[in-house]
């Protein structure tokens, strides 16, 4: 075929504009599904989005795994991120005949505000600059240098996503400067850089509107990218905005806004498209989209497709084959990746270990890896176990007889706690875990917990054992609806036999951590931050019966948990080569160079609510938090030590630029993470106790010094200013700060910045921009667009600071209520301040404001002003003087 959108030579938009005049209007609408049919006449093949990348390739069979998101993150190198990402993304391509898409759902750049996110595992960092490097480094990998794509790497999940619980239906508040401060900043470098091509809004609403339909998509997303992105949905979101949502009636309208808003693929009804297709046609049919509305994404979808050469005769990918699955240099480098992770807590001198010692490896996590919902089948196993070729091993779990009371024996099972109450039985007989039928019928057949909905795990209920898939409980012919004493008989205590294996060796190493699909994954949140409480009690059993005891922990997410161990070290979990990387970092042939990317918290009560997205209130993440936390943000230890000497300062009209000295003090080679953070003493505005600014890597021999130098825009030290909608810069002195983690910090240097000083406001104010608020939640001002705040009690209230309202004699407010009520303006104090005007709210439609007009109080000077929403459901949109 000779068409002019076949011509590679020829420029894009030339190309675009030819395909797009050949297709019929249900050609351009069969485009918006997930699943796009082939063009026959036109000799288009299908094409499919999502194809599962995050830590490597998933769901299509056997490939190369790499350690968990947050366990690259913790390598603290994008470089290396980025060598995953092009080996993921190689993998990828390879499968292509195998029914792998390759627009790629990865990577995931949801802030970890919250370690109890049951998603944990599936970002980077909770600090957002780190976790936009390091998403734009994996995305960067995936798509590759050339012109032509190797694969187009999506953004996940946009926007204010850190929670399982009801997730579909709750909203996220995020007053602007969150959004604008640690939110948004996730997003841009990967986009702006060209690495990531697409993005996924999430299933939840932000302030009040789905995320599908945010205006924020078309407004920022595009505006940051330097070509068209794409928009896919999050399977079954589509659905959502008339079902669970309920934010329309009429499922024409809804896909029309979603249009609109800039949603370009619908990933609705998995491979059948024909109702979603129905939907646009009506709406298209009714006036609700424009042919125009429809070739605008259209377009988006074609320039992915465009971009990774499926019109072009050739592409520079079409010589990897499947001999690149797993490759040997894959598998290398997978265990670098694994090992470059590992951080080590906590050491007393006793790793790294001699190879001749006697080690006993013990715990449920001895001997065998994890898999989680988005990684690929393991092509082998290197389990702790194996790497540290231990000839002694002890799972250390109960095992029991269970039976029903004055009842038949239900059989022998060990036991496995994975937190939370969740249990998991493996059957003694069988050698495979008890789960549950569709019909209601009890069988020992599977390896271990497993699947979307995991059949497989078991919580005690007073007496009687109920599986957590059906809610059902065990009884004498498999799952009944009542619940049924139960009697256990502990045949082995499991903390009592780890004890006695532990005594013969001379090192001890027991590992421990979560099961990735129970008690803290997609759909469920963790409600705590303890180690399951039959693992600590082999710890706890371990230790004392050896002292010379290393805690390994392997997980999706931090813990909390007291213990006598002389060591600890934590990775996620790590993938195919885990055993081999955890054997080289404690026998020493590497040192641990990973360093935490979240804050490892004492306990879950210093936590806000998770659905608290406002870290700046709620002192949350290592930005705000005030605690001494179990282990901070950057924190890892080496094998030797460094000194920090020397730090200078100076700064340009647009440049902050630091260096510091680091020489190594111990007794042999080791790398350094040295990490530069920053803090604003003076502020308008509450400043983060410390930000991350830059790092380096540095490797020293004994004895060795080297100066680390960094720099940084002066742009980066801005805040989101409210009363302006922009950011800015103020005049204030700033404090430099560098060492080993947040709280680790071994120098410091004043620096002043000429910026600006934010004036008083004068002018309108919109509701949303206040400067602090109490029982305030964000609602949708309209359907389609804008912000306002709205009372979640009697007495809620929004202050804005430092208001001349010199002149003024007249306010006007817009606000409703479906219930009507009262809003007071006070000065100073949101209870005891003088009273400058009361407004009546009238009962009004949901989406329906209403202008009320008032007298001011004689107002002179610069004041706080206080918006008092005197009864709960009040709506405020702005107010205005005159």
């Amino acid at each position: 075929m000779n068409e002019t959108f076949r011509d590679p030579d020829l420029p894009l938009a030339e190309r675009m504009a030819d395909l797009m005049a050949r297709l019929t209007v249900p050609e351009k609408i069969a485009l918006l599904h997930q699943y796009q049919p082939p063009i026959d006449r036109l000799g288009i093949d299908a094409y499919r989005t999502g194809t599962e990348a995050l830590h490597g390739l998933a769901w299509l069979g056997q490939a190369t795994v790499f350690p968990q998101a947050v366990g690259l993150a913790s390598t603290w190198d994008p470089d290396l991120v980025a060598r995953v990402g092009e080996a993921t993304g190689e993998e990828v391509v390879a499968f292509r005949h195998k029914g792998a898409g390759r627009n790629v759902w990865a990577p995931v750049v949801n802030p970890l505000r919250d370690p109890r996110w049951g998603r944990n595992e599936e970002g980077y960092s909770e600090d957002p600059w780190l976790t936009g490097l390091m998403g734009e480094a994996y995305a960067r990998g995936l798509r590759g240098s050339a012109p032509v794509m190797r694969t187009a790497p999506t953004l996940k999940h946009f926007l204010g996503y850190n929670n399982e619980t009801d997730r579909c239906v709750t909203s996220s508040n995020l007053p602007p400067r969150v959004l604008h401060e640690y939110e948004l900043p996730c997003y841009r470098p990967a986009l702006e850089s060209g690495a990531a091509v697409a993005v996924m809004p999430s299933y939840n609403l932000v302030n009040g509107r789905p995320a599908h339909l945010s205006p924020l998509i078309n407004e920022i997303l595009r505006a940051w990218a330097p070509d068209d992105i794409h928009v896919v949905s999050d399977a079954y979101a589509p659905g959502n905005l008339t079902g669970l949502q309920a934010y329309h009636d009429d499922a024409a309208e809804a896909y029309a806004h979603a249009i609109k808003a800039g949603l370009d693929s619908f990933t609705q009804d998995d491979d059948r498209p024909q109702d979603t297709l129905d939907h646009i046609a009506d709406a298209l049919a009714r006036g609700l989209l424009t042919e125009d509305d429809l070739d605008v994404a259209v377009r988006h979808a074609l320039s992915i497709r465009f971009r990774l050469g499926e019109f072009d005769p050739a592409t520079p990918y079409d010589h990897i084959g499947e001999d690149v699955v797993n490759s040997p240099e894959h598998q290398e480098l997978a265990r670098e990746a694994a090992r470059r992770s590992m951080v080590l807590l906590h050491n007393d001198g006793l790793l790294p270990l001699a190879r001749t010692a006697r080690i006993a490896v013990i715990g449920q996590l001895g001997d065998t890896l994890m898999e989680d919902w988005y990684s690929g089948s393991l092509p082998y196993a290197v389990t702790a176990r194996k790497g540290l070729d231990a000839a002694v091993f002890c799972e250390g779990v109960d095992r029991i007889r269970l039976a029903v009371e004055d009842g038949p024996e239900l059989g022998y099972f060990d036991v496995f706690d994975w937190g939370g109450g969740a249990l998991a039985l493996r059957s003694v007989a069988t050698g495979r875990f008890l789960g549950a039928t569709e019909d209601g019928q009890l069988i020992a057949d599977q390896p271990g917990p497993n699947g979307w909905e995991v059949r497989q795990t078991f919580r005690w209920v007073g007496r009687s054992l109920r599986n957590l898939s059906t809610g059902r409980y065990v009884g004498a012919g498999g799952l009944q609806e009542d619940p049924l004493p139960l009697t256990v008989e502990v045949l082995v205590n499991g903390a009592e036999q780890a004890a006695e294996v532990a005594r013969d060796a001379d090192v001890a190493i027991v590992v421990t951590g979560d099961h990735p699909l129970v008690n803290g994954r997609e759909t469920e949140d963790r409600s705590d931050l303890a180690l399951p409480q039959a693992q600590q009690a082999v710890l706890k059993a371990v230790a004392a019966a050896n002292p010379d005891t290393v805690l390994v922990i392997s997980s999706g997410y931090p813990f909390t948990w007291t213990g006598a161990e002389r060591a600890a070290v934590w990775s996620a979990h790590g993938g195919q080569e885990y055993g081999n990387a955890l054997a080289d970092v404690l026998f020493g042939d590497a040192e641990p160079e990973g360093r935490l990317t979240q804050t490892w918290y004492r306990d879950a009560c210093e936590l806000p609510d998770l659905l608290d997205y406002d870290i700046i209130t709620a002192d949350a993440t290592y930005l705000y938090y005030l605690g001494t936390p179990l282990y901070p943000f950057g924190h890892g230890l080496s094998y030797t030590t460094f000194d920090y000497s020397g730090l200078v300062v100076t700064t340009t009209a647009d440049e902050i630029r630091a260096s510091v000295t680091v020489t190594n003090t111990g007794s042999r080679e080791g790398g350094e993470v040295v990490q530069f953070y920053s803090r604003q003493r003076v502020s308008r505005v509450k400043q983060p106790q410390r930000k991350l600014r830059r790092f380096a890597r540095v490797r020293l021999a004994p004895g060795e010094s080297r100066t680390v130098s960094v720099a940084f825009r002066i742009d980066e030290l801005a805040f989101w200013d409210v009363t302006r909608g922009r950011f800015v810069v103020e005049s204030a002195p700033h404090q430099l700060m560098v060492g080993r983690s947040a709280t680790d910090l071994r120098l410091s240097a004043r620096f002043d910045v000429a910026g600006e000083v934010v004036p008083p406001r004068t002018g309108p104010l919109d509701a949303v921009d206040h400067d602090d608020y109490d029982a305030i939640t964000f609602v949708a001002a309209s359907r389609e667009r804008g912000e306002a705040v709205k009372a979640e009690a009697d007495g809620a209230w929004v202050r804005f600071r430092q208001v001349d309202l010199k002149g003024a004699r007249r306010c006007e407010i817009e606000a409703g209520s479906t219930e009507g009520g009262v809003i007071t303006l006070r000065r100073d104090d949101p209870l005891g301040g003088q009273v400058l005007a009361s407004f009546p709210v009238p009962r009004t439609d949901r989406y329906e404001a209403v202008v009320s007009r008032s007298a001011l109080a004689e107002y002179e000077g610069v004041h706080d002003l206080y918006v008092v929403l005197e009864n709960c459901g009040i709506t405020v949109r702005g107010l205005c003087f005159a």
